[in-house]
């Protein structure tokens, strides 16, 4: 387990003390500076460490710090080995420092320990780098009450984008992929998870990065495709931050608009990102950047891909699509169009976040959670999945 943290200052020591009955445990880890982009060029010190030996489905205690001070003590529980268990996963986008609704909830469930990850699906504190970064600041101490108990597992958001997303690459410790955590993908349970960066279409989308990460998440696909992965690890979730689809009113910059790069590639690069994930087998790809909740019907090529008419989420024939935007920013939520589009199954201003239970090899509940409504749940559905690998699906 990886845990991250800042000092304002030069601090001696980058440590970290844990274990299940008492601090018995050390590991030592690594500070860098970082420098904020701002007017005041505020530094800063990222200290990272990585806890090992941990036995799985145990649940630790630890603080950090070095020889100038110490932390007060967090727990936290190991990810348990293997695949054959059912991982509850927590999936949100756009929560701001100001009007966080989810917070308060969220703060509860991760203390008693009510699931195993967080996925936030871009756009934090809005924004980290405002005010010289002492929003980021002050937004990182909130989230510390969930985020230094489960993993909080991210991805860039457009709010991110300052300073060549500076705040973003330096604040948060994601696995493998590019080594900043703007692309990386990791194993959960009987899940594999790709995280990846829809911002390289609107910010820096030179052919070089564009091809850069779609490679990598083709050869990432592969491999999570091969006859032994896919057997044990049969669910492929995805997640990034602005929608292929959607069906809110936005301008016409994604919801209904032909020419979504995200799903049809830029004219610096046409392999879209949407035949990549139909080819491969995607079961769900999570976004977010529109203040909402929305569940689509499978899709593919703007036409709905049912599995049949009585059980539309039974072996569909392309992959489902969430969009997650609701946790509570400063711009408040986003209205939906008046004309339902096809592909809407169900939608929802409400503040909120979704729930994904991965019950086991074939069977995933996706449940959306109403703040408005204290805790309400408003969407409850099954996608049930017999049929897996590449070219199955067959829209």
């Amino acid at each position: 387990m990886w845990v991250t943290w800042v000092t304002q200052d030069y601090t001696s020591g980058s440590t970290a003390w844990y274990g299940q009955d008492g601090l018995e445990q050390r590991a030592d880890g690594t500070v860098t500076k970082f420098v904020d982009g701002g007017a005041l060029h505020r530094t800063m010190y990222m200290h990272r460490v990585k806890m090992t030996g941990l036995q799985p489905g145990k649940r630790y205690v630890y603080i950090v710090g070095g020889e100038d001070g110490w932390s007060s003590k967090f727990t936290f529980k190991a990810i348990l080995d293997g695949t054959k268990w059912s991982p509850y996963l927590v999936v949100y986008g756009d929560m701001g420092n100001y009007n966080a609704q989810a917070l308060p909830m969220l703060q509860l469930d991760a203390m008693q320990g009510n699931f195993d990850a967080i996925l936030h699906v871009g756009d934090y504190a809005y924004d980290m780098d405002t005010d010289n970064a002492l929003v980021g600041d002050e937004f990182m101490r909130q989230i510390e009450s969930v985020a230094g108990y489960v993993p909080y597992m991210t991805c860039p958001g457009n709010h991110e984008q300052a300073y060549n997303f500076s705040n973003y690459r330096n604040r948060f410790t994601m696995p493998g992929g590019d080594g900043t955590g703007m692309y990386y993908s990791w194993n959960i349970g009987p899940a594999h998870i790709l995280s990846f960066n829809t911002e390289i279409y609107f910010w820096g989308n030179t052919h070089e990065n564009i091809k850069r990460q779609y490679d990598w998440l083709e050869a990432d696909l592969k491999k999570a495709n091969l006859p032994e992965n896919r057997a044990v690890r049969p669910w492929i979730l995805a997640m990034g931050h602005k929608p292929m689809y959607c069906s809110n009113v936005d301008g016409g910059e994604l919801c209904t608009n032909p020419k979504n790069p995200i799903r049809n590639g830029t004219a610096v690069f046409w392999p879209n990102l949407e035949d990549l994930f139909y080819k491969y087998g995607v079961d769900i790809e999570f976004y977010a950047h529109e203040h909402s909740y929305e569940r689509l019907w499978p899709l593919y090529k703007s036409k709905v891909c049912n599995g049949s008419t009585a059980e539309p989420y039974t072996n569909p024939r392309a992959p489902v699509h969430i969009i997650t935007g609701s946790a509570g920013d400063a711009e408040g939520q986003t209205k939906f169009r008046k004309t339902v589009t096809d592909w809407s199954a169900f939608s929802t201003d409400d503040y909120g976040w979704t729930n994904i239970k991965i019950a086991n090899d074939t069977h995933l509940k996706i449940q959306e959670v109403s703040i408005d409504k204290n805790g309400e749940i408003i969407d409850d559905v099954w996608l049930i999945k017999t049929k897996r690998g590449p070219g199955m699906y067959n829209c």
